[in-house]
């Protein structure tokens, strides 16, 4: 009998404690400001990125391994800055080169050209 009353002083306390916990923060904050989870990638703004930022840029090591979303971000830029360079550079060689252009716009090669001097006999 004593054990049963010990247990239900027990129940009630815990209750009772719990209830003030989760009632009692009040307006409060509880928990300090979070650090951002993210951090900047370190590549530059104001230009396109070059062989050395690449070599110096060094992301943030999570407890797994490396911060998927971080990784993600600094793909997903670096793959925007080659397919600027890439148009760039298309753009480039057709200016250069008017012939290399139409051929690959879908003017016939050299060779599946017909030949029109020829007398066919």
């Amino acid at each position: 009998m004593i054990v049963f009353f010990f247990l239900m002083i027990a129940l009630v306390v815990v209750v009772a404690a719990v209830t003030l916990a989760v009632i009692g923060g009040g307006s409060e904050a509880v928990l300090p400001e979070a650090e951002p989870d993210r951090v900047a990638d370190g590549l530059p703004e104001a230009r396109p990125v070059v062989r050395a930022d690449i070599d110096a840029l060094r992301l943030p090591v999570a407890p797994r391994g490396y911060r998927m979303a971080e990784v993600d971000d600094v793909l997903e830029r670096l793959a925007a800055e080659l397919a600027e360079r890439d148009a760039r550079i298309a753009q480039l060689t057709a200016a250069s080169f008017p012939a290399a252009s139409t051929a690959a716009a879908g003017a016939p090669a050299p060779e599946d050209r017909v030949d029109l001097t020829k007398d066919e006999r």
